[in-house]
């Protein structure tokens, strides 16, 4: 049986400049089922689940659900749930959590100053606290999404839990169905395409180290995804793998070229070309889609590390 997962996969669509975009994820625990729209096909209710998109709208806030890998009884609401806070813009990564009972009260969020990585506003409405624990691993497992989703994100979830792994939940979406099984890894915010369960396990040794792994990489959710490709571009360039050590300080240009200033903490920095371009042939972006398109693609022309005095100019 096809799927767009294996078509991607014997294309070789790259995955790189394909991640999410998003500064601050906001992750509530909903066990039960999911529907293609999850914040409002779920046991959550579906009148607060509005209310949560539209209060993280053009906040650079993400909301997602999440429950924890394994059989999903259609059991109704929980009684306690876990909420996870994360700021994933370098310089200023942090994870927290909560437990809440009432999920009314996450509508007391101060959801600009969140997406611009104000920790304040979560410890102090939802009493949270720095994550304490192994880095957070959300596998895409939403089938009404994609059936690739469920069919390749859920067995890699319950294999990583059964390994012993911590941190590792289920979220409902991700983008790029195509790319399954798909992952992020908070709190330094790199998703991952085409995983299995040997490359998760190295990606999570990396993360307990500050360390990112290329292989795989999908990019940074903190970047737009021209900024996704110049980053994972210069990360090879350079062979840095420090979690912190770059940042996209600028992006000049429109589609379908960007000029992309990547900056290093130890004062280097980088001007990357990147181009948008359509994947060819035409593929099914999703299992779901009726008609084949050409996905956009991120493609790094040059890499091209800056003198100190143009560096200052930029």
């Amino acid at each position: 049986m096809s799927t767009c997962s294996t078509v991607s996969r014997d294309l070789a669509e790259p995955v790189a400049g394909t991640a999410p975009a998003a500064r601050t994820w906001l992750l509530v625990e909903q066990p039960g089922p999911w529907g293609a729209k999850a914040l409002t096909s779920s046991h959550l209710d579906p009148a607060l689940g509005r209310a949560l998109e539209t209060a993280a709208k053009g906040t650079g806030v993400r909301v997602a659900l999440i429950r924890r890998p394994g059989r999903h009884a259609d059991c109704g609401a929980p009684t306690r749930r876990r909420v996870y806070a994360a700021h994933t813009a370098p310089g200023n990564v942090w994870l927290h959590g909560a437990t809440i009972t009432d999920p009314r009260r996450l509508l007391e969020l101060d959801f600009p100053a969140l997406g611009r990585g104000d920790r304040r506003t979560f410890d102090t409405a939802l009493g949270g606290g720095p994550h304490t624990g192994d880095p957070l691993v959300l596998v895409c497992t939403n089938g009404k999404r994609d059936r690739c989703c469920a069919l390749l994100g859920r067995p890699l979830a319950a294999e990583l839990a059964a390994s012993g792994a911590e941190g590792v939940w289920e979220v409902t979406h991700l983008g790029g169905h195509r790319f399954s099984p798909t992952l992020l890894v908070l709190p330094y915010g790199y998703a991952y395409g085409r995983v299995e369960a040997h490359t998760v396990k190295a990606v999570l040794r990396g993360a307990r180290e500050g360390r990112i792994l290329v292989e795989g990489c999908r990019g940074n959710s903190a970047w737009e995804r021209p900024g996704q490709a110049a980053e994972l571009a210069v990360r090879t360039e350079a062979a840095e793998d420090t979690a912190e050590a770059l940042s996209v300080v600028r992006t000049d240009g429109t589609a379908p070229r960007w000029e992309v200033t990547v900056a290093h903490t130890d004062g280097r920095h980088w001007r990357v070309a990147v181009t948008h371009g359509a994947s060819l042939p035409p593929r099914p972006e999703s299992c779901g889609a009726s008609v084949l398109g050409s996905p956009a693609r991120m493609e790094v022309t040059a890499v091209r590390e800056l003198t100190v005095t143009a560096a200052l100019a930029g």
